[in-house]
């Protein structure tokens, strides 16, 4: 009897090899997860567990440093390291800087003006970038405008990490896990859009309104000056031609389904393309903008996560899943989505979007619809971070720069603390989860249809 069919049968036997790999998977989760309390950084224990679980596995049999190089999701790792270098060759140009001060003029000293019309900004840029990239680059940007309307900048580098993280829910390259959920389901750009954009629009929309009321007090004060500050192009040449690639990658996306292209494809043709305009761009120095870490985190895990899978260990899980999804598919996305998005606000949520990934193909092997499932987890591990300053690394960055600029400044009412967070970031992501799940109800058969 086959694995598959054990499972449809519930008499998957738990092996030597699930306990070990399980053991493996449990401890370098902990140690990912207490980054913060042991000061290790995460990919440490993500390289350490790979190595480990390959070890294990060739000696027990069912893992091998061959099957490990096979298991990394190489079209996620690709694609997200050429995007890096596509912005790192364009924040020094000065666009995106002359972007945000062009923002902060049109707003007139309104306020929630101000608010609104930067996190729009980030919010379209985090549909093609991703959402660390967007914040890295705003981040110290709203810094330098509160400054100079001596305005507390707090509301809006929330609004940048939390509209940012929402709206790169929309796009298969506006959030790492949207990467991997797209690559293990084989979602277009086009299907991702389509499905995840209307309940993202929706849920934006409550965000944008609920800064309004969560920041009445911040918002009603008036600015001690109009922000004016024009600055010019480092390079135009590079941001103009920048622009147009980045435009043309779009179609691309749109369409690499009709042309056979994977999306990694399509973000080396822009890289390179973008690497011979820019021909007074020093390789060496770009690449060192490139954030090496975060790739050789993907890889680690993949590795990681493909051991376990090679257990079968998922697939025992599985089978104990398998029934609740059967039984009722709707509150079973439901739950996916809540409880995703519960673990991304305490953790992070690459890792639980790896272990998910596997359990999930595994029930769409006996045949179950998991498209809603694949949405509901989309939306989870998005939305989810939200919740806390950890949440995700696009939060973890804000709160680092609003502590060095409390340090600088000398204001400790700079700061943005956990508890701050927990007030005003707990509520959007409530909210957020309240109108997708509003949503799924609404627009359920058309969630749950499939995509071919």
């Amino acid at each position: 009897m086959t694995a598959e069919a054990e499972i449809l049968a519930g008499t998957l036997q738990f092996t030597d090899s699930m306990l070990v790999s399980g053991i493996i998977l449990a401890v370098t989760f902990i140690g990912i997860f207490t980054e913060q309390i042991h000061g290790m950084e995460r990919v440490k224990f993500a390289a350490g567990g790979a190595i480990a679980m390959i070890i294990a596995g060739q000696i027990m049999g069912f893992y091998s440093p061959g099957g490990a190089i096979e298991a990394v999701d190489w079209n996620v790792v690709f694609l997200l390291g050429c995007m890096m270098t596509i912005v790192a060759i364009m924040i020094p140009t000065g666009g995106f800087d002359r972007l945000a001060y062009k923002i902060a003029e049109l707003s007139k000293g309104r306020l929630f003006m101000l608010l609104a019309l930067m996190g729009t900004l980030v919010t379209v840029l985090s549909l093609l970038l991703d959402n660390v990239t967007t914040v890295v680059i705003f981040g110290p940007l709203i810094i330098l405008i509160a400054k100079a309307q001596r305005i507390t900048p707090i509301p809006y580098l929330l609004a940048a990490a939390l509209l940012s993280d929402t709206g790169g829910v929309a796009t298969l390259v506006g959030d790492p896990p949207n990467l991997m959920i797209g690559s293990a389901a084989d979602i277009s750009f086009n299907q991702f859009v389509k499905r995840m954009g209307p309940p993202v629009l929706v849920a934006w929309v409550v965000v944008l309104f609920l800064f309004k009321f969560l920041f009445r007090k911040e918002l009603a004060v008036e600015p001690a000056t109009e922000f004016h500050r024009d600055v010019e192009l480092k390079n135009k040449k590079v941001w103009n031609a920048s622009l147009i690639i980045l435009g043309a990658m779009v179609v691309l996306f749109m369409v690499h389904h009709q042309l056979h292209w994977e999306p990694w494809f399509v973000s080396a043709l822009g890289m390179t393309a973008l690497v011979f305009v820019s021909r007074r761009v020093v390789m060496d120095r770009t690449f060192e903008h490139v954030e090496i870490t975060l790739l050789i985190f993907f890889i680690s895990l993949f590795m990681l996560v493909g051991g376990v899978e090679h257990s079968q260990f998922l697939m025992y899980v599985g089978q104990f899943i398998t029934p609740f999804v059967q039984q009722d598919l709707f509150m079973a996305t439901i739950m996916l989505m809540w409880v995703g998005a519960a673990l991304s606000a305490l953790i992070d949520n690459i890792p639980f979007t790896a272990a998910m990934i596997p359990i999930i193909l595994s029930l769409e092997a006996q045949g179950i619809n998991t498209m809603p499932l694949w949405w509901g987890l989309v939306v989870g591990v998005g939305m989810g971070g939200n919740g806390t300053h950890i949440g995700s690394t696009a939060n973890v960055f804000i709160v680092t720069i609003s502590e060095r600029y409390a340090r600088e400044s000398g204001d400790p009412s700079v700061q943005i603390t956990p508890g701050l967070w927990f007030k005003k970031g707990l509520p959007v992501m409530l909210a957020t989860l309240a109108t997708s799940t509003l949503f799924f109800w609404l627009f359920w058969d058309w969630l749950s249809a499939p995509l071919h």
